[in-house]
């Protein structure tokens, strides 16, 4: 006979022993951690109450940080699109590249640059006595108010920019305000969000970078047509807006609880819980699972208390393997493919559209497919799962830049072929929506689950150091790559991509189905691969119109 253990409630040293018929008409599933499917079992969320409808909004300002860098991941490709802005700050012609080559890979790169430099504020400010809060807020009165401000002041300068020394240094700035805000931001949603929405609601924080870059590539179509100006300008100055709304709300927002229990504030952490978490209760299983958790995981005397010391990302076996994992996903997010986004107005000129104004519309229109990809991939990667999301969407990105590659070899070069030039256009169209659907959700969700509480901020600053080197090297190589061999270049990503695939498959640790602190048994084990894939069967047997979720132990 089957020996079931009570759930979370129950004593430890109970057992209770169910009959065969009750196993018969129990729904027997697989979990990753029964502890935790008893507690959601019995702490119902409602998605439509008040709490979680403020728990909704609280993200909704945090989002704002992916939001600004989502402008400037598409603005540049659209503006650099526009004779306009090409002809203003000298970029036509043979010797200036004409929208690629060196000064187009200064502009972009230079972005990427201020990123770097403002990784060395961004882990110690959000792990400081301010919390994730104001880490998230940004430097106003705190951390990231200065965040948000830094960004806005950098978008008025290159938005009134009169030379290239001053988009320049605009776009340093830019850089310097992202690098600070998409540190603590992710960081914050993960940590407020209930673990039966991490994922989704992770997930959408990132998939927000496309809500910016379908507004500035939409407003970009209009401006287009200007002959001022005020064709390119008015794209970059949109990138004031979220940050603003960061900058102004961010004090509304409550703390994290996990920075609370470890800034020795376990009551007020249990109130948050509660509130968002326990819909009310506070008794409610989960919330006590949580509690339990964070008081056992987190150190009071750990490095996150001490601003220069980043030695806990490496002095352990456990803590190389969550980094490894952190910056396998800031390099591979980089170099998939999606640093052609920059340039897809020139990749559709490759590709035989010569118009400016199509140019512009078809990359609006890429936008939006990607983030329809984003959105599809946000919800079910918490069904699916991160790594077999992440391997092949991965694959799958490879094979889509395999038929680019054709097309335009073949099709794109003398606009004799319309239709093989199109299927190319489709086929970038069909790339953005697979690397949109796989990497969208877990460039924000797998590197803040895989780092533990006590590095989860310094861990992110090395993330965004990560991904701003990846970019460094995607958006200085790209223009001067395309202007040297063309087309060519995408065969540099399909190489890259499968190597990616492979790395993924051996390495990789599925996340899903777990708590954040639950995690560190994953990363503990001799084979975390392996042990992140071990599944326990749990029964929902049902007594006295309750159901319980019971581990089972076979006979």
């Amino acid at each position: 006979m089957p020996e079931l253990q009570r759930p979370l409630d129950s004593p430890v040293d109970e057992k209770v022993t169910a009959s065969d018929s009750a196993i018969d008409h129990a729904k027997v599933i697989e979990v990753g951690n029964a502890e935790l499917a008893a507690a959601l079992e019995a702490s119902h969320l409602d998605a439509t109450s008040r709490s979680s409808i403020k728990l909704f909004l609280v993200l909704l300002v945090a989002f704002m940080g992916s939001l600004s860098n989502g402008f400037d991941g598409q603005v540049m490709g659209a503006v650099n699109g526009m004779d306009q802005y090409l002809e203003y700050f000298g970029l036509v012609g043979k010797d200036s590249g004409g929208g690629v080559g060196t000064p187009t890979a200064l502009i972009f790169g230079i972005y990427s640059v201020g990123q770097i430099v403002g990784v060395a504020a961004a882990g110690p400010l959000t792990d400081g006595k301010f919390g994730r809060r104001g880490g998230m807020a940004s430097f106003s009165s705190i951390i990231m108010f200065i965040g948000s401000l830094i960004i806005v002041i950098g978008a008025i300068v290159v938005t009134v920019a009169k030379s290239r020394d001053y988009l320049l240094g605009g776009r340093f700035v830019l850089g310097f305000g992202v690098s600070i805000t998409t540190t603590a931001c992710p960081a914050y949603v993960v940590e407020m969000s209930p673990p039966q929405w991490r994922g989704r609601l992770t997930g959408l924080y990132n998939t927000f970078y496309y809500t910016g870059s379908i507004l500035c590539t939409g407003i970009a179509i209009g401006t287009g047509k200007l002959l001022s100006t005020r064709s390119w300008r008015s794209p970059l100055a949109i990138q004031i807006i979220p940050a603003t709304i960061l900058a102004l709300f961010v004090w509304l927002l409550p703390e994290s609880p996990r920075w609370l229990v470890a800034a020795g504030r376990p009551e007020d952490a249990k109130e948050i819980l509660v509130k968002y978490h326990g819909a009310g209760d506070e008794d409610a299983p989960l919330v006590k699972l949580e509690m339990k958790e964070f008081e056992e995981s987190i150190k009071l005397d750990a490095s996150d208390k001490r601003w220069w010391d980043y030695s806990e990302l490496v002095n352990t076996k456990n803590a190389r393997y969550r980094t490894f994992m952190m910056l396998l996903m800031g390099f591979f997010g980089q170099w998939s493919g999606n640093g052609l986004g920059y340039f897809l107005t020139v990749l559709f000129a490759s590709a035989g559209v010569k118009s400016q104004e199509r140019r512009l519309v078809l990359n609006f229109v890429n936008t939006i497919v990607s983030a329809i990809g984003a959105s599809i991939g946000t919800s079910l990667c918490d069904t699916v799962g991160r790594r077999k999301m992440w391997f092949w969407g991965t694959l799958a990105s490879a094979s889509m830049l395999v038929v680019v590659t054709g097309c335009t070899a073949k099709f794109g070069q003398d606009g004799s072929n319309p239709d093989g030039a199109n299927a190319a256009i489709a086929f970038i169209f069909l790339f953005g929506f697979v690397y949109s659907f796989a990497y969208t959700p877990l460039q924000a969700l797998y590197p803040v689950e895989c780092l533990a509480n006590n590095t989860r901020a310094k861990g992110m600053a090395m993330y965004s150091f990560a991904v701003s080197c990846a970019g460094l090297v995607g958006t200085y190589a790209g223009p001067v790559a395309l202007q040297k061999i063309t087309w060519k270049y995408y065969i540099v990503y399909i190489c890259w991509d499968l190597f990616e695939a492979t790395i993924i498959y051996f390495f990789a640790v599925e996340t899903r189905g777990r708590t954040l602190e639950e995690l560190d048994e994953i990363f503990e084990d001799p084979n975390p691969v392996k042990a992140s894939l071990r599944k326990q069967k749990v029964a929902l047997v049902e007594k006295g119109g309750k159901v319980d979720v019971v581990a089972v132990d076979d006979a």
